[in-house]
């Protein structure tokens, strides 16, 4: 990504832990089936889950490094399916999400909900 590119799409103050925490509230009260879910911040640093976040940011760093590397550039979105439950991992900007939830749980509904939880995050901390 030249240096152009990179500066549109970063905002021009990284959203506080205060505003992730409320993201992450928000996606969680969207869904009953989620089970959890984490921001992470333009170097990869959990902002905020709603769990431990060293845990969070460690199992997002291996997922989104896996989806990195299956492309010649970085994903916008990631579903996975499992006989337990699904993953999803969605990038707005610098920033991401990844959140989990039951089976069956509807993807695009999901990812939908993922995606307007970043942009509205990137839009309060650049606003």
């Amino acid at each position: 990504m030249d240096g152009a590119s990179a500066q549109t799409s970063r905002p021009a103050v990284a959203p506080t832990r205060e505003d992730a925490d409320a993201a992450v509230a928000r996606t969680r009260g969207m869904s009953t089936d989620l089970r959890g879910c984490a921001v992470l911040g333009p170097d990869g640093e959990a902002l905020a889950a709603s769990g431990d976040l060293e845990r969070w940011q460690e199992a997002a760093a291996v997922l989104l490094g896996a989806a990195d590397l299956a492309a010649d550039e970085p994903f916008d979105s990631v579903h996975v399916g499992t006989e337990d439950g699904e993953v999803f991992a969605v990038r707005h900007g610098e920033l991401a999400m990844v959140a989990v939830s039951d089976r069956f749980a509807l993807a695009s509904l999901m990812l939908f909900d993922m995606r307007n939880a970043l942009r509205e995050l990137a839009r309060g901390a650049s606003g």
